[in-house]
């Protein structure tokens, strides 16, 4: 049962995790494609140092590339699907004001599924 489907969180016509890849190096895309592929295969049971919980049902994908810290915030929406809230380079740890972003996106798709999920195909 691990298997997700994975959608993005998206807001009229944006889509904040698309628009965050696709302003980073190539190759960093590359290593956030495939956490997001192991997301998509692991489902809940994906771990560090892959992912990793935050907090009030936030994870965060975790790819690294030449030194610098990519994440991806996401949030499960009952067993089957994944929703990426959007993405961040790290510093320290992820900022409180990114956790709760990701919280007020998960609030507005859980209230409307079918108007804030985008699926890449």
């Amino acid at each position: 049962m691990p298997r997700v489907e994975v959608f993005y969180f998206h807001e009229g016509d944006t889509i904040p995790l698309i628009q965050w890849l696709d302003d980073l190096p190539v190759k960093a895309q590359d290593k956030c494609q495939v956490r997001l592929q192991r997301l998509e295969e692991l489902g809940h049971e994906l771990r560090r140092p892959e992912a990793d919980y935050l907090r009030d049902d936030i994870y965060e994908l975790r790819a690294s590339y030449q030194g610098v810290h990519y994440r991806m915030l996401y949030f499960f929406h009952g067993r089957t699907a994944v929703v990426v809230s959007h993405g961040i380079i790290r510093e320290q740890q992820v900022p409180p004001r990114d956790i709760d972003l990701a919280m007020k996106r998960k609030e507005r798709f859980e209230s409307n599924p079918e108007g804030h999920a985008f699926k890449r195909r």
